[in-house]
């Protein structure tokens, strides 16, 4: 019995995750891409280029888990102008992974499926990788339940309309 109610309560919880449209990725307020931004600042005046590499990463962070969406817009091309010179594979697949949410909290879930996707051809096992995956895979399948049930009430909507009219008629 108590196994029963343990999956009961996970089928309930699953349920109200699809519903509720929250995702495990982290926010990020303005204090903290305001203290990246002084960061780069500080970074700039000196002369070690792996310093500020470091410093427009953890900005770029920042900036596409914010929840303003100019922030999210400014972290993604910040990332897409820094990707084409990047040769270690670890650094392109971090990249690759935050422009994957950048373009999630944008809601481009197909163009950040295609970029997880490509951060798994580089790692295969990174969890937090195939984590996102799901997520956005999930996005997906919950829109298109949600729109599928809009179209199916827009057309319940019009063939009553359209009984109701012919009734009438009569």
């Amino acid at each position: 019995m108590a196994k029963l109610e343990a999956k009961l309560g996970m089928i309930v919880d699953s349920v109200g995750q699809f519903f509720s449209g929250k995702d495990q990725l982290p926010w990020c307020d303005s204090d903290i891409i305001a203290g990246c931004e002084r960061e780069v600042a500080e970074a700039g005046k000196q002369s070690s280029d792996e310093l500020l590499k470091e410093c427009l990463l953890r900005l770029s962070w920042a900036l596409v888990h914010s929840k303003r969406p100019q922030d999210v817009q400014r972290g993604i091309a910040m990332l897409e102008g820094s990707l084409p010179g990047t040769d270690d594979p670890v650094q392109q697949r971090e990249k690759l992974y935050l422009l994957a949410i950048g373009h999630y909290r944008s809601g481009d879930y197909s163009r950040s499926r295609d970029l997880v996707e490509r951060c798994l051809m580089i790692a295969p096992d990174w969890r937090q990788a195939a984590t996102l995956k799901k997520t956005i895979e999930d996005k997906i399948t919950k829109d298109g339940v949600i729109g599928l049930g809009i179209a199916a009430t827009a057309a319940g909507l019009i063939a009553g309309g359209i009984a109701a009219a012919v009734s009438r008629r009569r």
